[in-house]
C-alpha cells in the first residue's frame, strides 16, 4: 500500500530570496462522506486522480493515477463541487530534503506553505531558517479544507 508521510510549516517567504520557476496547480475535490480526499490535479499538460485515507499522526494512504487531461479538465468540471484550488509549487533542495513551498492564489491568497515527505514519522528533518511554525495535522491547512473553507475568510 502506498504511504505518504509529510510534515506541512507555515513560512516566512521573505527569507527564502529567489525562488526556482514554479508549476501553476489547479485541482478540485470530489466530496466523501468521511475523512478520506478525492482530487484531480492539472499541472502544465499533465494531470493526475489522487486518492488519499485519512491522517493518521503524519501518514496516510495515497495512491495517484496520471490521467488525460481532458478527463482531469471534465471531472473538474462535472464532478467537482466548490470550485478549485489553485497554487504554484516550487522546490527547494535543503540538505536530505525536498522541499515544495505552496503559494496559494484565488480565495487562498495569501498562503504560503511547506511540506517535506520523510521515509518514517520518526525521521529527523533539518528545519531550514524560512520555518516560522508547523501545522502539519491541522485541518485548516489541507487543500481540501481550503477549498470549503478559505484562507480569505479566516
Amino acid at each position: 500500500m502506498a504511504k505518504e508521510i509529510e510534515r506541512k510549516f507555515l513560512i516566512d517567504l521573505g527569507l527564502i530570496g529567489d525562488l526556482p520557476d514554479g508549476k501553476l496547480i489547479s485541482q478540485g475535490f470530489i466530496g466523501t462522506n468521511d475523512k478520506t480526499v478525492v482530487r484531480t490535479r492539472i499541472i502544465g499538460d499533465k494531470a493526475f486522480l489522487t486518492l488519499k485515507g485519512e491522517v493518521i499522526g503524519f501518514t496516510r494512504s495515497e495512491f495517484e493515477y496520471q490521467i488525460p487531461i481532458d478527463d482531469a479538465t471534465n471531472i473538474i468540471k462535472e464532478l467537482c463541487s466548490g470550485g478549485v484550488v489553485d497554487k504554484t509549487r516550487y522546490e527547494i533542495i535543503h540538505e536530505k530534503h525536498t522541499w515544495e513551498i505552496d503559494i496559494f492564489h484565488g480565495q487562498n491568497e495569501g498562503l504560503v506553505v511547506a511540506e517535506v515527505e520523510v521515509q518514517s514519522e520518526s525521521e529527523s528533518v533539518s528545519l531550514p531558517k524560512w520555518i516560522v511554525k508547523e501545522v502539519t495535522g491541522e485541518s485548516k491547512y489541507f487543500n481540501v479544507s481550503l477549498l470549503n473553507n478559505p484562507y480569505s475568510q479566516w
